[in-house]
């Protein structure tokens, strides 16, 4: 396949007159502007991992039904899933320094909200309003990234670094959320955002340059409204049959689902500035790209979600202790991003994506065998070598989805890579956990354990331990046996799908990454030189001005 943007970049050799233009020049204060930009990151990943770990105890205190507590675990991903797209594209027009900061400053007071919900409903509201805030984040630390690196080398480093921040985000998130669950109330989990917001917002403001698409044209919201419609619509028919089986309301949720979404593309095709550019799809290597990484989370998100709740719930571990046993996995996918971009240059893309999806989908086969007497270093073993295969295969390609669009287009492009792993999340966790919640509630209670007793127990592990509590010890230890292995047989039932979806995930990337390499650019029209000659701000980095 042809590069017909490459040319257009910093160091081309294409003998093109105007190639070199001041804003393809190293820009100064890159790394200090990185250093804030990560930050964003870092707390996604500490903020989804708490979750995990205080699930429990809000179970305990908001006492939500099994429903509910799915709700409240991927309500933000289903919001933010929805909302990527239209946000990366509101970044390339209004600014992406700004929306990151104003959406920075409303998920910081959100998580205040969250902190002090009183009801499974209050919380579902707080975690849904910050999923509108979220969907700001990530697209535009990925957007600016391309904006602030334009030498691929370095920005396959940037890249890493972002990915290695995500995964220590992952690390810190279990230990400080297992310190902050043994010494203070579960709400202290979400109110450990409000520092990292803070510095955000106030040295960002001095050090991230803005920009934005010079010629970005309207946005859509016909575009906006189609696309949230779509992904809501038809993730919450998936989640909801398979929570509930067939009912009357899931029929018309999917077709309104996957009727937005058709509008959705073909607005797409006809808009001369649409939200989302469909050409980008016609390279091979971006779409290669994005199904990994859709596939991927999809195949480990809903296991994920429940590993806190085995650690804690079967194996009786403390919170501390369990975010000691998640850290492995951290740990590896923080090397291996760093190392990712070196390797993939060395090596190839499509063998370090697909060889690092299938020792994922290795280590989850692993899984299967879980029980609650497995031990600790078997547990970190595998949770150790999902973290190295996942940081490889996400790192590089998160910097092929970069490297595949012109910078104009890369709050665009980083939605839909967002977007796919987002939509991952939330069908991972709706199909994945509600496998394991439909294996789980089909346990036989033990004799002489009351109606309303037993009913609470099905209703989630949480609510078997909080009944088994109430009851003799010969029945509490039967009916907290019961429920907890039926949990685990949930559980290892769902590694095994995840596994298979792993390895089909590796296959696919394999043959869809072939030929591809780091700085390639193939996947749109060359840009005119009124687009390359437009400068981008560079404001409180040194950078030239943007014009829109």
């Amino acid at each position: 396949m042809s590069d017909p943007i490459a040319a257009g970049r910093a160091g081309s050799a294409s003998g093109r007159a105007g190639s070199a233009h001041a804003d393809e020049q190293p820009r100064p204060g890159r790394w200090l502007a990185l250093s804030v930009l990560v930050l964003a990151v870092l707390l996604v990943g500490v903020d989804a991992t708490v979750l995990g770990l205080a699930t429990p105890f809000l179970s305990e205190d908001l006492r939500p039904s099994g429903t509910q507590l799915l709700w409240i675990g991927d309500i933000y991903s289903f919001v933010i899933a929805g909302l990527l797209v239209s946000m990366g594209s509101l970044g390339d027009r209004v600014g992406r320094k700004k929306l990151l900061l104003i959406g920075s400053m409303a998920f910081g007071a959100l998580s205040v909200l969250a902190a002090y919900a009183t009801s499974p409903s209050m919380m579902i509201v707080a975690r849904a309003l910050q999923g509108v805030a979220g969907a700001t984040l990530m697209p535009a630390t990925l957007a600016l990234i391309r904006n602030l690196f334009h030498d691929p080398k370095e920005r396959s480093l940037a890249v890493g670094i972002w990915g290695a921040m995500a995964s220590a985000g992952t690390a810190v998130g279990p230990v400080l959320g297992g310190f902050l669950l043994g010494h203070f109330w579960w709400g202290s989990v979400f109110l450990i955002n409000l520092p990292v917001m803070a510095l955000l917002v106030v040295v960002g403001a001095k050090v991230i340059p803005e920009s934005r698409n010079p010629d970005p044209g309207p946005w859509d919201i016909p575009s906006v409204l189609l696309s949230l419609v779509g992904i809501i619509g038809v993730v919450y028919a998936i989640k909801e049959a398979a929570v509930h089986g067939l009912r009357w309301d899931i029929g018309p949720s999917a077709v309104l689902g996957l009727l937005a979404l058709l509008l959705f593309v073909r607005r797409q095709l006809t808009l001369d500035s649409p939200l989302l550019d469909m050409k980008l799809f016609h390279h091979r290597g971006f779409t290669g790209a994005v199904l990994a990484n859709l596939l991927t989370i999809l195949g480990l998100s809903g296991l994920v979600f429940f590993l806190s709740q085995f650690l804690q719930m079967v194996q009786m571990r403390s919170p501390f202790n369990a975010g000691l046993i998640e850290l492995p996995a951290a740990i590896g996918a923080v090397g291996a991003g760093l190392a990712a971009g070196w390797v993939a240059r060395r090596l190839s893309v499509r063998l370090v994506v697909g060889g690092g999806l299938a020792v994922v989908g290795l280590a989850l086969a692993g899984c299967m065998t879980l029980h609650g007497d497995t031990g600790t270093f078997a547990l970190c073993s595998i949770l150790f070598v999902v973290g190295v295969g996942a940081g490889f295969a996400f790192t590089v390609t998160a910097d092929v989805i970069l490297s595949s669009v012109p910078k104009e287009e890369a709050g665009a492009a980083s939605a839909v890579s967002e977007t796919a792993y987002e939509l991952g999340a939330a069908l991972g966790i709706a199909l994945l956990g509600s496998i394991v919640t439909s294996i789980y509630q089909g346990f036989i209670t033990p004799a002489g354990v009351p109606e309303h007793v037993a009913d609470a127990a099905r209703s989630s592990l949480g609510g078997a331990v909080d009944a088994a509590a109430h009851l003799p010890a010969d029945q509490s230890a039967a009916l907290l046996k019961a429920a907890q292995d039926s949990f685990v047989s949930g559980v290892d039932t769902a590694a095994g799908i995840g596994a298979v979806l792993l390895l089909g995930a590796a296959v696919a990337a394999w043959f869809l990454l072939h030929g591809q390499r780091l700085g390639d650019s193939t996947a749109t029209p060359e840009p005119t030189a009124d687009a390359e000659t437009a400068p981008v701000a560079g404001s409180g980095a040194g950078g030239p001005s943007e014009r829109p």
